[in-house]
């Protein structure tokens, strides 16, 4: 029985093996088909050429008339008040003190006059005051209402800053001025 088995297996590989070179030699083989080149032209082709049209016409497109515009009733352009310069002070004459003490004593207790004799201090105490009220306006509203009491102190100092700077004052104007100024840059931190 054994032998039996052995020649049925034999046989089904022999025809297995037959079955695969058919299927194989049917198929054939599978490289690319060469495609025969084109013959060269031997005439030269005419062009033709296509007349030009005019481009079509444009289309206008209809008037349409759109309502106004609307304008905001309420709405005041902000104005900026001209600060006064010092006018008052220079139609005042200032006395000179006397010079009868010698120049010892007059160096070190005298006092430095203010406001017409030193312009440039009076226009820089000046500056300072009107870039505090420009960076005071160009606050953010929110922050100006979170921090109104800030606000306020720097408004304060401002303020008393121009009224030293209106009577004279030019040394107490940049000190107010620059206690104002210091207080805007811990707010706008």
């Amino acid at each position: 029985m054994l032998d039996r088995k052995v020649v049925v297996t034999r046989s089904a590989m022999q025809s297995l093996g037959l079955a695969c070179v058919l299927v194989f030699g049917v198929s054939g083989c599978r490289h690319k088909p060469v495609v025969p080149p084109l013959p060269p032209i031997t005439q030269p082709v005419d062009l033709v050429e296509v007349p030009r049209q005019e481009p079509p016409p444009m289309i206008q497109p209809p008037h349409i008339t759109l309502p106004p515009v609307p304008v905001a009733s309420g709405a005041h352009p902000h104005r900026e008040r001209r600060r006064r310069t010092a006018t008052a002070n220079a139609s005042t004459p200032e006395t000179e003190p006397s010079s009868t003490s010698s120049p010892e004593t007059a160096a070190i207790g005298s006092l430095s006059l203010g406001g017409v004799a030193n312009p440039h201090a009076q226009q820089e105490a000046a500056d300072l005051i009107t870039s505090i009220e420009k960076r005071l306006n160009g606050l953010s509203a929110q922050k100006a209402e979170g921090e109104k009491q800030q606000v306020s102190r720097i408004r304060n100092f401002e303020k008393q800053a121009q009224d030293a700077l209106n009577s004279g004052d030019v040394e107490g104007a940049k000190t107010l001025a620059t206690k104002a100024r210091l207080l805007l840059d811990d707010l706008e931190k």
